[in-house]
């Protein structure tokens, strides 16, 4: 299978941003990590600081991937025109935040993506993007 990781806003500071809530651990270190345990599947990532980066990144890969890991970022929370693009394409997108995003200040409470994922996984740290990915891999691990 092939599935793209597309990270939004801040998430490249990720082991160096807010490490009470990220953790330490940096996600090219985390997505090496995941390649090594899952070598059968391409796993291609993308991040971006940029809305319109994002839009285009689902555009491109909305139609070909298998599957769609997007953490979206603050952006989760006020982009319709990312539901928008997700809501367009036929690859099925999982949402997924590191934080519990329900447990943090009252804006994060509520995605606009959510209407147009197939699900939602928050609050288990980088390990949200392994839960992610074993969804669509019904549940197999490498």
């Amino acid at each position: 299978m092939r599935i793209v990781i597309i990270n939004g806003p801040n998430l490249n500071l990720t082991g160096l941003r807010e490490p009470e809530v990220y953790g330490t651990v940096t996600f090219e270190a985390f997505l090496g990590g995941l390649r090594q345990q899952f070598p059968e599947h391409e796993l291609a990532y993308f991040q971006s600081n940029h809305e319109g980066a994002l839009i285009d990144a689902l555009h491109q890969e909305g139609f070909s991937a298998d599957g769609i890991i997007l953490n979206a970022g603050a952006f989760s929370h006020t982009s319709h025109a990312l539901a928008d693009a997700i809501a367009a394409i036929r690859t099925p997108v999982v949402e997924v935040h590191m934080s519990n995003t329900a447990a943090r200040e009252p804006f994060r409470h509520q995605s606009v993506l959510t209407r147009a994922c197939r699900g939602i996984i928050a609050g288990f740290g980088l390990e949200s993007y392994s839960l992610a990915l074993l969804q669509f891999l019904g549940g197999q691990r490498g």
